[in-house]
């Protein structure tokens, strides 16, 4: 078994074969190389005639057909192109899992490796991305950015205002495929499910009751087993 040190340096070792064959799993690479770039980036007149009836290329910019995407690169419109045709030619070098570009690919690769880049400077804090870095840093600033403009709550992250709005809106796109019930957090809904399939993940550590949401085991000690106080 690979140390992770190890482990890190055969990734980036993969890396550095860049556009190579040890990138791609073979189907996939026979796919990209016929209708993308060879190594040295020139295109087939397959393959550039494949790309010019998804493209249109006036004045320097290449237009993308199916959206309002546009740019001056013909390389960053070929790797637009892959959310149009669900082409995803970078493959894990350690697992099954494929990606349509390189960046999401290197991310992936930490999640094996163990590899968190981006430090706090702060704290001893780490992060594998660093958008989560990014968040982090609020906490030491107490920037909370993103503003409701319905009721000026703050929060730290977006993730979190979008929640927020939902107790204006009323929006529950969080539906239960047994019942009628929705919801508008996804937690809530994976709580609500224990209810049909009878799972009841939370144990009590003094006896043998289990719960199917959190809350109830929280009343369930504090009720049979609270401990005494002075």
């Amino acid at each position: 078994t690979l140390c992770v040190h190890s482990l890190y340096e055969e990734v980036k070792m993969l890396y550095a074969l860049d556009f190579s064959r040890n990138a791609f799993n073979q189907p996939l690479f026979t796919n990209h190389t016929a209708f993308y770039a060879n190594v040295t980036g020139s295109l087939s007149s397959e393959s550039r005639e494949r790309y010019h009836s998804l493209v249109s290329v006036q004045g320097g910019l290449h237009s993308c057909r199916q959206c309002t995407y546009v740019t001056k690169y013909s390389a960053s419109m070929r790797r637009h192109l892959r959310k149009h045709t669900g082409e995803r030619p970078f493959q894990c070098h350690l697992c099954p899992a494929v990606f349509n570009q390189k960046s999401h690919l290197a991310r992936h690769i930490r999640t094996h490796t163990g590899e968190r880049p981006y430090s706090c400077d702060v704290c001893s804090a780490s992060f594998s991305e660093k958008s989560n870095l990014m968040k982090h840093m609020h906490t030491h600033t107490g920037k909370r950015p993103y503003s409701c403009e319905v009721c000026n709550t703050s929060f730290l992250q977006k993730a979190h205002l979008i929640t927020h709005m939902r107790t204006h809106s009323r929006e529950r796109p969080y539906s239960c495929d047994q019942c009628s019930a929705s919801f508008s957090q996804k937690n809530s809904l994976v709580r609500h499910m224990h209810n049909h399939t009878g799972e009841r993940p939370f144990s009590c550590d003094h006896c043998n009751a289990s719960f199917s949401q959190n809350e109830k085991l929280s009343l369930h000690v504090s009720h049979y087993h609270k401990t005494n106080r002075p």
